[in-house]
């Protein structure tokens, strides 16, 4: 059945279990790749002693996966739905996991991450975004903060994963989340598989209006998307901004840690990274009601600024307060414009061939996300500190905050 009913109340929509499940999926598939990569990579140099550059660099290749098959991953969940592709997916990442807590070299290091994050890239955002743009048409902006926001609920779990490393080991600690991903995975694919049955007309229910789906809404097809300023407009935005979150993914800790960044302990500045999560959540879901109800397009530009000058902050923190207004800034901005992006996608372009558009978007800007960590590595290898480097970055995003205006919304073929 479409809706869960409740003794003399109103029915509640199957698309907001959707999104909710799509929430617990997020929580687990960024966990350990996006949330807590820099926590296991400083156990990983603690204990190798590799270099910065060769530490980081495992991200940006496990976001090869990524970049390489995201428009092959939108095709098959378009084809196959977005149930088998998250069972297939957390089997391929939990078995990555296992396999990433017995690594001994870098070779092993890298290809069991690549593993891992290629699992949890066929399973988790993209199918998860691709049920719920089907499940909520006019509701898109708030179901699809839902589930961005498990990956950030995510990061409340970091401080609880650095206790995990500090008594019983890296490798004990991946070892677990590899077990935890194996059983997530059969559940929150039955949830988030169904689909939607298309005969039932439940535009006309008075109730549940503003969860329909609007039948005058045309679906462009790839090839279609692919020639409007709109798909080029989120695309090139999506790409300056997200090199950002690639850099901090990976090296958040290691900044927050180190004598020429803020100089903090382990365990303080694994507090940091909860409040970029609770922030982040927070204005996801406001992020997503304030989509709903004005124009996203007049939003974006100050939310991305914000992320920006967020950049700024950590780049001049020295100490624990700086820290912590870097990451509510960071959950502010990041937090609030990431669900308007992705639901213009659904209302530009529709639902029926949305997980090859999104795959296809998703390209250049999971390029940009799989070379910042290593350039960023890079540069502190040889500079020993990451000032320049997030100056830089925070400039991408005031060109960010530029090129999404031009993203203007794209007519029907046949209307041209």
């Amino acid at each position: 059945m479409f809706f869960f009913r409740r003794k003399n109340k109103k029915p509640i929509y199957y698309g907001w279990w959707v999104a909710i499940a799509g929430s617990f999926n997020m929580m687990i598939s960024s966990g350990p790749t996006f949330q807590a990569a820099s926590t296991l990579f400083r156990a990983i140099e603690d204990e190798f002693g590799w270099s910065r550059a060769l530490v980081s660099g495992v991200a940006s290749f496990g976001r090869f996966g990524g970049a390489l098959f995201g428009p092959l991953e939108g095709w098959l969940t378009d084809k196959f739905g977005s149930g088998k592709m998250i069972l297939f997916g957390f089997t391929f990442a939990g078995i990555g996991m296992i396999i990433f807590s017995k690594i001994s070299g870098p070779i092993m290091y890298y290809f069991s991450f690549f593993i891992v994050s290629l699992g949890f890239s066929m399973g988790g955002f993209v199918p998860s975004m691709h049920s719920v743009n089907s499940w909520m048409s006019q509701k898109r902006a708030t179901g699809m903060a839902i589930v961005i926001s498990g990956s950030s609920l995510g990061g409340v779990f970091v401080p609880l994963i650095v206790w995990s490393i500090i008594n019983y080991g890296w490798r004990e600690t991946t070892l677990i989340i590899g077990i935890v991903t194996l059983i997530a995975g059969p559940p929150l694919s039955f949830v988030i598989g169904k689909k939607l049955d298309p005969k039932i007309n439940i535009v006309n229910n008075k109730n549940l209006k503003s969860t329909t789906y609007n039948a005058l809404q045309y679906d462009f097809k790839p090839s279609e998307a692919i020639k409007t300023r709109g798909f080029w407009g989120i695309s090139i935005t999506h790409t300056f901004t997200n090199l950002s979150v690639g850099a901090i993914s990976a090296h958040i800790f290691f900044q927050l840690t180190d004598i020429n960044g803020a100089n903090l302990s382990d365990a303080l500045a694994s507090t940091i990274l909860p409040i970029m999560a609770f922030t982040s959540f927070f204005f996801q879901i406001i992020g997503g009601f304030i989509g709903d109800k004005f124009s996203k397009r007049k939003v974006l530009p100050f939310l991305i600024l914000i992320q920006g000058s967020s950049l700024i902050v950590l780049g001049l923190a020295t100490t624990y307060l700086e820290s912590v207004i870097f990451a509510v800034l960071w959950g502010i901005g990041f937090g609030g414009r990431t669900p308007m992006l992705h639901a213009l996608r659904g209302e530009y372009f529709g639902r029926k061939h949305f997980g090859m558009i999104l795959g296809m978007s998703s390209f250049p800007m999971m390029l940009g996300m799989m070379i910042s960590p290593v350039i960023v590595g890079r540069i502190y290898d040889i500079h020993k500190s990451y000032v320049g480097v997030l100056y830089i970055l925070g400039l991408t995003c005031v060109i960010a905050s530029v090129t999404i205006l031009f993203a203007s919304k794209p007519k029907p073929p046949h209307t041209r």
